[in-house]
């Protein structure tokens, strides 16, 4: 390695809206100036397919946002997410080919298990990073399988023995999901001098609380040899931990995230029922300026992780805060606000259980 290689970490990414640069000219400046921004695609970019029936449908975002995300400064996406198959396979299919096209790496679903577990790479200044990317989440129906395609995907129990899904009660890591992170990791730690594990996890909507197995399947990825792990899906910031020396983003929240369609106001059955089904789920009203994005009030403490990996090996852990102005653009955060936001994560990360960190003016993260 020629010399230190910053590396920025979004969580997910939905960009329903036209106008994609617009919504992601607000942190776009952070992507850029880093070696290696590295986002979560939650969504298929496709204007075909087959509705997923099931969990709650995401509408397939427009094609050319793609090239959108591209040029804001992503270079890596992870893809294991619990909407990425909603439209079939031909979702699967135009999405990676967009990102071929853009040039942008990912990793996480593909046309089949194989594909999907496949991990990307990329090299910044002569070292090798490489991205793998699993659902934990379900549903159960979106995991790829031999033949057909999918996601990556970690098994975990539910406390009742019901199907995997998002809303289920999941508990426990089995031995499988287990033995899927150590064949992977052991299977790329050669070629790679540092290995980036994205688990799609956690409990939507709710500020700080960690479900059972979060920091197990956590450490687990850690302890089979992984470097970081990056936490998404829950909309909303989690706390951040250290194990074994090694940076755990138990959750990144939004990267960006604009769209209708977690609106009442559609015409679409299915996502008009959950807009209005997860305010008594969760129990919070969302605010009303934030139409393309109404989630939890707390969820507009947002953030980016930050890398700096020294050429001694050494990583460098800190965020970047970000505020998200209605009706639903991040911008990266300043003075007040940025002080507010790192306080915020202080706050999550022991209100969850873990250990305190102190996140510093130049949002350095020590414990």
């Amino acid at each position: 390695m020629s010399k230190a290689v910053t590396i920025v970490l979004a969580g997910d990414l939905v960009l329903d809206e036209p106008d994609a640069p617009y919504w992601l000219a607000g942190i776009a400046p952070a992507l850029r100036n880093a070696d290696l921004a590295v986002g979560h695609l939650e969504v298929p970019h496709t204007a075909r397919g087959q509705e997923l029936q099931g969990d709650v449908p995401a509408p397939g975002a427009p094609p050319e946002n793609v090239a959108a995300i591209a040029a804001a400064g992503f270079d890596m996406l992870s893809l294991a997410g619990n909407h990425i198959t909603d439209c079939g396979a031909e979702g699967i299919a135009d999405t990676l080919a967009l990102m071929a096209e853009a040039g942008l790496v990912g990793t996480g679903a593909g046309l089949s298990l194989a594909e999907a577990r496949k991990p990307a790479m990329i090299e910044r200044s002569g070292m090798r990073i490489a991205l793998l990317s699993y659902n934990c989440v379900g549903p159960e129906m979106s995991w790829a399988g031999e033949a057909h395609a999918g996601c990556a995907y970690l098994r975990i129990e539910t406390a009742d023995g019901a199907l995997i899904a998002p809303a289920a009660d999941l508990v426990r890591v089995t031995d499988q999901a287990l033995e899927v992170l150590r064949e992977d990791i052991a299977a790329v730690r050669d070629s790679a001098d540092m290995v980036l594990v994205a688990l799609h996890k956690g409990v939507v909507h709710t500020p700080a609380r960690l479900a059972p197995y979060e920091r197990a399947i956590s450490h687990a990825a850690i302890e089979a040899g992984a470097d970081v792990v990056i936490g998404h899906h829950a909309h909303i910031v989690r706390g951040i931990e250290f194990h074994r020396g090694k940076p755990i983003f138990h959750g990144l929240g939004n990267g960006c995230v604009v769209t209708s369609a977690l609106s009442p106001a559609q015409d679409h059955p299915a996502r008009r029922e959950w807009a209005q089904r997860r305010k008594a789920m969760f129990g919070f009203e969302p605010d009303p300026a934030y139409t393309l994005a109404p989630f939890h009030p707390e969820a507009v403490n947002a953030m980016l992780g930050r890398l700096t990996v020294h050429e001694d090996g050494r990583i460098e852990v800190g965020i970047t805060s970000v505020d998200v102005l209605a009706p639903g653009r991040p911008l990266l955060a300043e003075g007040e606000r940025k002080a507010e936001i790192a306080r915020y994560i202080e706050a999550i990360t022991v209100k969850a259980g873990l250990p305190p960190i102190s996140i510093g003016a130049d949002g350095t993260v020590t414990t």
